[in-house]
């Protein structure tokens, strides 16, 4: 039983199809074939039922894949990095991220990467497309605000970020005309869709419910920045992304009554892709320029509605 078909017994595993695992580890189907029969033979058991749609594991299989576990990668993991630090290391390297999360926090700590010899090619996409693209080999690591549930992915948190409810001083005077629900109403509210997912969560974790749709929709975090800066109404947005405009008096935070949502972003890569050393360290080399830093500061809750010192 050797490493190579426990990795392509792995890969099977995951991806339920004999040419996608083929295509993920660099090998062809005959042989992915054939790693698997040698398998078999050995373990006098079928590992899978082939079927027109791909193979199902067999219950041997199952048992097989739970006692492995992640233990494969990490192995691999940790001799693709060992093996990048101890030259200097060339290649490309495809990072993807959601496009104010790349300019905000991910391309500020980017320099480790280049200096280790790395070429770097920037991507923007949602959560969606980025899983995709990782699938389909078309970028090798991916930052989002999700953690993925595909067995053919893996993730480590990078950090979090703050959800703060924010506007210009005079809308949030406005809305301070008010009880804070029935201001936070009254007054429109900018989104990144109908179904608002940071608003949402800022709601709901503060017992707040609106009758109202937003008056202004924006699929891009930045868009609904500039409008809150022109006073366009209020909105939730990551900390990182508003900081600048609340140290300069330009937005205020509106404080949260009860507290203040954390949201963890994850740094996510298909597993087969950290054989490749240059991916293994750009991987860790991103990990190291997060962790080396200080940990976000939750802001303290302050009562009564007045605007909030920026952190």
């Amino acid at each position: 039983m050797s490493l190579i078909q426990l990795r392509t017994f792995v890969e099977v595993y995951r991806h339920r199809s004999l040419s996608e695992a083929a295509r993920a580890i660099g090998i062809t189907q005959p042989a992915a074939s054939q790693h698997m029969a040698s398998l078999e033979a050995q373990l006098g058991h079928p590992l899978f039922d082939r079927h027109s749609r791909g193979v199902r594991p067999t219950a041997i299989a199952d048992d097989l894949a739970a006692s492995i576990g992640g233990s494969l990668d990490v192995a691999e993991t940790a001799l693709a990095t060992a093996r990048a630090r101890s030259s200097r290391m060339s290649g490309t390297v495809h990072i993807a991220a959601p496009s104010d999360l790349l300019g905000e926090m991910i391309t500020p700590r980017l320099g480790p990467l280049l200096d280790a010899g790395l070429d770097l090619r920037l991507h923007i996409g949602g959560r969606e497309a980025l899983y995709s693209m990782l699938l389909d080999d078309k970028v090798h690591l991916a930052i989002t605000a999700s953690q993925p549930d595909d067995l053919r992915l893996a993730s480590e948190i990078l950090g979090e970020e703050r959800l703060l409810a924010v506007a210009s001083a005079a809308v949030a005077e406005r809305i301070a005309e008010f009880s804070l629900a029935e201001g936070l109403d009254q007054v429109s509210h900018l989104a990144y869709d109908l179904d608002r997912p940071l608003v949402r969560t800022w709601l709901d974790e503060n017992g707040i419910e609106l009758a109202r749709l937003p008056r202004i929709t924006a699929p891009d975090l930045w868009v609904l920045r500039s409008a809150l800066c022109a006073g366009l109404g209020w909105s939730v947005l990551p900390g990182y992304l508003t900081r600048a405009e609340r140290e300069a008096g330009i937005l205020v935070e509106i404080p949260a009554p009860v507290s203040v949502p954390r949201n963890p972003f994850h740094l996510v890569w298909a597993r087969y892709s950290l054989r490749h050393p240059r991916v293994a360290l750009a991987r860790s080399l991103l990990v190291e320029a997060f962790r080396s830093e200080a940990p976000i500061v939750v802001a303290v809750k302050t009562p009564g509605f007045a605007p909030a010192p920026p952190p």
